[in-house]
């Protein structure tokens, strides 16, 4: 039996459900261990190994960057429009319960321009009456930009297994490009580490979660078998730190909480977690 491959990456705003629907397909531990959003070619959210099958899945930074000038310093915009480049298929993910079908439009026809085709996924259809989607279908439809359309809820896992076996039937007959091997050999360390950074993602939506490194400094395994971490945030613009404290520390204890949880579901064990902000020497 020939390996087949599909590439896909993931396009849409920040709260539409991203990382739910990819723990979802690939599990929580894979997704965590292959978020790299330091460099443009290692985008990767997610790995699905699947008999002969393998899906790959290329993260975004937000579909508010498809429209930066070309002038800006940040890199944001060509990262974006490789993820798409790197990819067979594109999901243009949106929030069910929050959207405006302009802003839909625009983004499609943007997209659009990588001729690339474009699944339009409706996400957390487990919030609202399905047949509210209806128009908004049939008006994203006439312009004839998707190629096709799924309501899913990535939560309850409604839907996921249609979407998971149309990826399936659209895969290739191509060598893999990662082994099983590869996808699960990273160290509790890092894991931990990205862990961190997920959480920033999620709290931050702004540039800085791809400005910073994540460093530990202790991972201990203590005697009452709960795991003890210390890590480092580094950043490289001192107004940053302002923004991940927070008012009153709000905001960086809102990061660690996540993190904290994230990686006491993981290694199944109770975790205490401890953040500090430095900012990297030029």
């Amino acid at each position: 039996m020939k390996n087949k491959l599909i590439k896909i990456t993931l396009l849409g705003k920040t709260n539409a459900g991203k990382s739910t629907l990819i723990n979802n397909i690939v599990g929580e531990k894979i997704s965590i261990v292959n978020k790299k959003v330091n460099t443009t070619n290692d985008l990767i959210l997610g790995i699905k190994n699947d008999k002969n099958f393998q899906a790959i899945f290329y993260d975004t930074p937000g579909t508010n960057f498809l429209y930066l000038k070309k002038n800006i310093k940040n890199n944001f915009k060509s990262i974006i429009w490789d993820s798409i480049e790197s990819a067979n298929y594109l999901i243009y993910l949106i929030d069910a319960k929050n959207y405006l079908i302009n802003n839909i439009v625009n983004d499609l026809k943007k997209i659009n321009e990588s001729n690339k085709p474009i699944i339009v996924v409706f996400n957390k259809v487990d919030l609202i009456n399905k047949d509210l989607l209806l128009p908004t279908i049939s008006s994203i439809d006439k312009y004839k930009i998707a190629h096709t359309f799924f309501n899913i809820s990535a939560k309850y896992n409604l839907g996921v297994d249609k979407l998971y076996n149309f990826l399936k039937t659209k895969s290739l007959e191509k060598d893999w490009i990662f082994q099983n091997n590869e996808i699960s050999n990273k160290d509790d360390i890092f894991i931990s580490n990205e862990c961190t950074r997920n959480s920033i993602l999620k709290i931050i939506h702004q540039e800085i979660p791809y400005n910073i490194n994540i460093k530990n400094i202790i991972f201990k395994k203590l005697k009452n078998n709960h795991i003890k971490i210390k890590q480092l945030i580094e950043i490289n613009n001192i107004r940053y730190k302002s923004i991940l404290l927070g008012k009153k520390g709000q905001v960086i204890k809102k990061i660690r909480e996540i993190s904290q949880k994230e990686i006491s579901q993981i290694f199944k064990k109770k975790v205490h977690l401890y953040l500090q902000i430095e900012k990297i020497h030029d």
